[in-house]
C-alpha cells in the first residue's frame, strides 16, 4: 500500500494521508476514487473527504465521470518550478551527456532523480536502433530492487537489474555523488535479450566517465569515480 510505503513517525498520520493520496492521483491519472482509497489504505468516504479538500484548492480536478486528475493550482506550481529551476538546470548540464552515452552503447540514456522514497526519470536520449526503449521520462519508479535504488545507494559503482519495473528490460545505472545535489542516477536501458550479449564493462566504463564528468560540472568530486 502507499500508506505503508510513505507514512512515518516524522510525518502526521493524517497529513501522510493527504499526500499520498495526491501523490497516488498525480502517478496514475486519471484515477478513480475507489482506486485511491485501496491503494491509500482509507476507507472510500475517508479518501473523498481528503480528494475534494485538494480539489477546492486546485490540486486536483475531477472530471464529471467521477475521476480525479492534476489540477490547476499544481499545474501552476509546476509551470513556476520549471522556470530555470534546478531541474532544469540539471537537465541541461546532462543532456550532452546522455546523448554522448546512447551514441556509445546503442541503447537508450536515462537521467533520474531520488527524493529517499522513489525515483523519477527526468531526461534522456534515444537509441537509434529500431528496437529500443523509450517512455520512461516522467515516470516514478520504486527504489528497492532496482538498478536506480542500488546506484544510488552506492554512488559511483554499476547496478545492473533485469525485469525489475518492465518485463524482458535490463538497466544499468550508476548514482552520482554530488555535494550539492544527491539522488542522481544515470542508467543505460534496453531489451534484456540484446544487453545479455552485449560487452557489459563497455557499458560500465562508458557510466563512470559520465558520472565523473556529471559530478564534475555539477561542481562537485566527491563520492565518484569511474569504474
Amino acid at each position: 500500500m502507499v500508506a505503508e510505503m510513505r507514512v512515518t513517525a516524522s510525518v502526521p498520520r493524517s497529513i501522510g494521508r493527504v499526500l499520498d493520496l495526491m501523490e497516488f492521483v498525480m502517478e496514475h491519472q486519471p484515477c478513480t476514487l475507489s482506486r485511491a482509497a485501496e491503494a491509500s489504505d482509507l476507507t472510500p468516504t475517508t479518501a473523498l473527504r481528503h480528494l475534494r479538500a485538494l480539489e477546492t484548492r486546485g490540486y486536483l480536478t475531477r472530471s464529471e465521470a467521477g475521476e480525479f486528475s492534476v489540477g490547476p493550482t499544481m499545474l501552476r506550481l509546476a509551470a513556476a518550478l520549471r522556470q530555470a529551476g534546478p531541474l532544469d538546470q540539471l537537465v541541461a548540464v546532462s543532456q550532452p551527456l546522455l546523448d554522448q552515452l546512447a551514441e556509445e552503447t546503442g541503447e537508450s540514456a536515462y537521467l533520474a532523480v531520488c527524493d529517499h522514497r522513489v525515483a523519477t526519470y527526468i531526461a534522456m536520449a534515444e537509441s537509434r536502433r529500431a528496437i529500443r526503449h523509450v517512455g520512461w521520462v516522467g515516470q516514478t519508479i520504486p527504489l528497492a530492487g532496482t538498478a536506480v535504488g542500488a546506484a544510488i545507494d552506492a554512488p559511483g559503482q554499476v547496478a545492473t537489474r533485469t525485469g525489475a519495473v518492465e518485463p524482458d528490460i535490463t538497466a544499468f545505472s550508476i548514482g552520482v555523488g554530488t555535494i550539492r545535489s544527491p539522488g542522481i542516477a544515470v542508467s543505460v536501458i534496453g531489451p534484456a535479450h540484446r544487453l545479455a550479449e552485449a560487452d557489459s564493462s563497455k557499458i560500465e566504463d562508458a557510466l563512470g566517465t559520465v558520472a565523473v564528468t556529471l559530478a564534475m560540472n555539477l561542481g562537485a568530486s566527491e563520492g565518484v569515480e569511474a569504474s
